[in-house]
């Protein structure tokens, strides 16, 4: 671990582009400055250029909406200038009722933003159990197109991340139509399924494609040991077995050891706890050089956004920003614009802009 955050003065101001959200979670840039915006509850939203917030958009799939599962992680395709698709994954229930489980689905965005058409599930979390906690679910778009989603251990099931018949605790890459890749790692292994990229893991809520041509996602610890990983095919990240962190009575997780061998370290932990979601690296200039390539992160325990500043994969800096508005971040991104713009996970949510000093 590299040291706790610390705390500096702000050197960005804030602009409130939109606010009345409820408990939002995530957003996505669309054409013509506006953005889409999910909202746990299960509603789907356009934020105007001007910060005019639309009636929530039909079309969604039933929704499990409750504890930590709702309408979750949302990305814009690659080329959706011209095909208008989208991805989105929320808390899909189990059609006798009695569980749920991640689900990721493609889907149109109509012409006019009224509404979504041609909503496809293409992936569902196997097994469905009846939890109300650790969906995982954040997408990213890899640049050959294909799709990574990650998936909670759903907290009662949390030894499932250590076995490869189920997608509890996984992270897993599909084509965009649902199918599995046949560079998958577990392609042919027998008793694995094949979509499962890496295993070991316990609730991760932020994920990024890095600089370096690789995943980065970061993991809920228990308490303590919230972990920031570089995700590589065929590995596993150790969870439960090894942990930074302890079970919230204070009682140790296993034999309490926090490495083994064949199991991956994580290249930063915190502990104690931020409760990170959300994660963007920041590829402009518009905050100036120093800032370019950092790795900014939101915190809901810790109501800041934490700006790590790395040299290859080693993280040499942290330093917190937006402490100052007491509220939990849900989600940050780099718009088309170069700047950033955050969500804040409350009832009055809001979605911001950090404007450069």
């Amino acid at each position: 671990m590299l040291g706790s955050a610390t705390a500096h003065a702000n050197p960005v101001r804030t602009e409130v582009l939109a606010q009345g959200l409820e408990h939002p979670w995530a957003l996505a840039f669309i054409d013509g400055g506006q953005m889409l915006v999910t909202e746990r509850a299960g509603r789907l939203r356009v934020v105007q250029a001007d910060g005019r917030v639309s009636a929530p958009l039909p079309g969604l799939p039933e929704i499990d909406e409750g504890g930590q599962g709702g309408l979750l992680d949302l990305i814009t395709d690659s080329a959706f200038a011209s095909n208008r698709t989208l991805y989105f994954c929320f808390s899909e229930p189990a059609p006798a009722g009695g569980g749920n489980s991640t689900a990721l689905a493609s889907a149109r965005l109509a012409a006019d933003a009224r509404r979504i058409e041609q909503v496809r599930v293409i992936f569902r979390q196997s097994p469905k159990v009846g939890s109300r906690h650790h969906f995982g679910c954040r997408i990213v778009e890899a640049p050959d197109g294909h799709l990574f989603l990650t998936l909670g251990d759903r907290f009662s099931r949390m030894d499932d991340a250590q076995t490869l018949d189920n997608h509890h605790g996984k992270v897993v890459r599909v084509a965009k139509d649902g199918s599995v890749p046949r560079d998958n790692p577990l392609v042919g292994r027998a008793g694995a399924l094949p979509e499962i990229w890496s295993w070991g893991h316990r609730n991760p809520q932020g994920a990024a494609w890095g600089p370096d041509g690789q995943l980065w996602i970061h993991d809920h610890g228990p308490r303590g040991g919230d972990e920031l990983n570089r995700v590589l095919p065929g590995r596993n990240y150790g969870w439960p077995v090894i942990t930074h962190g302890v079970n919230y009575i204070g009682t140790r997780i296993g034999e309490g050891i926090t490495e083994r061998a064949g199991m991956e370290q994580p290249l930063l932990h915190w502990t104690p706890s931020i409760a990170p979601s959300g994660m963007a690296f920041l590829r402009s200039q518009r905050y100036g050089p120093q800032w370019q390539g950092n790795l900014f992160v939101g915190a809901l325990r810790g109501q800041h956004l934490l700006r790590l500043q790395l040299e290859g994969t080693r993280v040499v800096g942290q330093q917190r920003l937006l402490e100052g508005l007491q509220q939990r971040i849900r989600d940050v991104r780099e718009g088309p614009d170069g700047l950033l713009y955050v969500l804040t996970d409350e009832r009055n949510g809001q979605l911001l802009r950090l404007l450069p000093p």
